[in-house]
């Protein structure tokens, strides 16, 4: 029973890991119908950019702070100047141009801080453990958890409750309607890009003390974050959220039961809801 328990934390902390990279992704691909391949680069930015603030301050804080805002900012002059142009081309032209932006974000990761792996230790004050009934989970695991859950409250007041929500939402569901009682749909498309980059980016610095910080990192988290959009449904923040815990805790007890076949059980899980819901969990029919 321990040992379920242990596994049933890790799936948490691995879907709030999830969550996190899935929602920006959800958001760009839902909303804005543009598949964003490079998606995970902004994640392994994220992390690199926590550990050069870290090695300069030695505050997990301040990375946690401020360690996203180059990704916003790369995003946004890669939305404005790339992917904009496509919007009408259709999907194959936004994949190869997005997976492009993998290798030349890789490449300039590389010669920025070089091939080796690097590791972050959690900020003071969540190093350790602590004990619950019996079972020593680490602190720093539980913030996670409670992170994810902040910042799916805060997205969900975001586009439900606030005013330029609204304003997203009456831009995907008719542009030129929401274009002519004076909203401006590029930018606002253009900061949802930035904003779900923003996501992955954050997801990069709250992972690197467990992941650490590596090339290669961002392929690694990209596949599960897609197909957590797939079982979640397209656009859909509570689909991202259910979606990023199933998939969490098939890959978490796939790989302690059967881990020669961990990652065929996340596509299983997949076809499965396709077969019985192609929309997705919580994704709207068309």
């Amino acid at each position: 029973m321990d040992f379920i328990i242990t596994q049933l934390i890790n799936s948490l902390v691995f879907g709030s890991l999830l969550f996190i990279m899935a929602a920006g992704l959800s958001l760009i691909f839902g909303l804005m119908n543009v598949v964003n391949v490079a998606h995970g680069s902004f994640f392994m930015l994220g992390a690199f950019t926590a550990y050069s603030i870290i090695q300069w301050s030695g505050n997990f804080w301040l990375a946690l702070g401020v360690g996203w805002v180059p990704a916003v900012i790369l995003a946004a002059l890669i939305e404005r100047f790339f992917i904009k142009p496509l919007y009408n081309r259709g999907h194959l032209d936004q994949v190869l141009l997005t997976f492009g932006f993998i290798y030349v974000l890789a490449d300039i990761s590389h010669y920025l801080w070089g091939p080796e792996i690097r590791n972050i230790s959690p900020p003071e004050g969540l190093s350790g453990v602590i004990e619950v009934a019996g079972i020593f989970i680490p602190k720093y695991r539980l913030f996670l958890v409670a992170f994810g859950g902040l910042i799916a409250g805060l997205l969900w007041w975001f586009l439900e409750r606030s005013r330029i929500g609204a304003m997203v939402r009456a831009g995907v569901d008719d542009a030129d309607t929401a274009s002519g009682i004076g909203i401006n749909v590029p930018l606002l498309f253009g900061s949802i890009f930035a904003l779900g980059a923003g996501l992955a980016a954050l997801g990069g610095v709250v992972a690197s003390p467990i992941l650490g910080v590596y090339l290669g990192m961002d392929i690694e988290i990209l596949i599960p974050a897609f197909i957590v959009v797939v079982v979640g449904g397209m656009g859909s923040l509570r689909g991202a959220l259910v979606a990023s815990i199933l998939v969490a805790v098939v890959d978490t007890f796939g790989k302690a039961y059967f881990p020669n076949y961990s990652l065929f059980m996340i596509y299983l899980l997949m076809v499965i809801v396709l077969l019985t819901r192609p929309q997705g969990l919580f994704g709207i029919a068309r």
